[in-house]
């Protein structure tokens, strides 16, 4: 039978943190791929500066300077915790193997947390507003000068499981991860503790600060039709004819297409190196494929 003692407690919080940052590394995060990282010091951050398309222009007279439009898309941080209760008799009866699992599953959720958040937004794109008061995927986002706008499409409705093209080549990248405080892990088990008092039981979690939102709207195209390559072609075709609101080309270039596993095989048949026929085929590698157990 162990004596539990402040030492025995330390080597098992050693112990718990080493299952933590092992299971860490289980689930590779896909979500940077995606998702531009910005940094949160406050409650919440206000993305102005989504109004703009920085572009380049021949300087005639003065300089036009691109102020941030106040368009007051705000994305509000949110607290997430994950947390594992341990029987004191587990402890003095040598029963820790139970538990190592667990913290490992911890650090797994942990790693994974990100991809689940960013992903279940881009699925919910066809219903969530971005910085234009819009849908973020919506077949009218207003485009052009004040008085002059025509609305753009960069959707394609139908009733197929949805997919997504993305650009993913700029700074900012069509989705936002918002980081104010990663996950940490913590404990309480000392005697004062009420949970230990109470219920014998010593309590271990991790908690963090962060939430997620869009980027611009003109980086992502969603499809509900087929994916087939005629409908990837229009898509693709679709994103690299958007322009900004003075009319020129933004340059869209697909980088990723995005799908969740029932596609698979019909995402993958569109960028490999041969046609069913031997022929060459013109998509090859055109993008990267990402496959996501998060798009539901």
């Amino acid at each position: 039978m162990a004596i539990v003692t402040p030492a025995l407690l330390k080597s098992l919080f050693t112990g718990y943190v080493a299952s933590y940052q092992k299971g860490l590394g289980m689930a590779p995060s896909q979500f940077n791929k995606i998702a531009s990282i910005i940094k949160s010091t406050s409650a919440s951050n206000t993305y102005g500066w989504l109004g703009q398309f920085p572009q380049f222009r021949e300087w005639v007279g003065d300089r036009v300077i691109k102020d941030m439009e106040a368009h007051g898309y705000q994305i509000f941080n949110k607290d997430f915790e994950s947390t594992i209760g341990v029987n004191r008799n587990d402890i003095e009866d040598d029963n820790l193997g139970i538990y190592t699992p667990l913290f490992e599953e911890m650090g797994r959720a942990a790693s994974a947390h990100p991809d689940e958040l960013v992903f279940a937004l881009l699925a919910a794109g066809f219903g969530s507003e971005c910085f234009d008061g819009q849908y973020f995927f919506d077949t009218d986002h207003p485009v052009g000068l004040p008085g002059e706008e025509v609305s753009v499409s960069n959707m394609a409705d139908g009733v197929q499981t949805p997919w997504y093209l993305l650009d993913n080549s700029r700074a900012i990248k069509p989705l936002i991860f918002q980081e104010r405080k990663k996950a940490k892990f913590v404990s309480m088990t000392k005697d004062e503790d009420e949970a230990v008092f109470m219920k014998k039981e010593y309590r271990y979690g991790i908690d963090s600060r962060c939430n997620v939102g869009f980027g611009f709207w003109q980086m992502g195209y969603a499809s509900k039709q087929e994916l087939t390559t005629a409908n990837f072609d229009s898509a693709y075709d679709a994103m690299g004819a958007f322009k900004s609101d003075q009319g020129r080309p933004l340059g869209i270039k697909p980088t990723t297409l995005v799908v969740p596993p029932s596609l698979r095989t019909k995402a993958q048949a569109i960028v490999k190196d041969k046609l069913p026929g031997g022929e060459d085929n013109p998509n090859a590698g055109i993008v990267e494929v990402i496959i996501s157990p998060w798009l539901v």
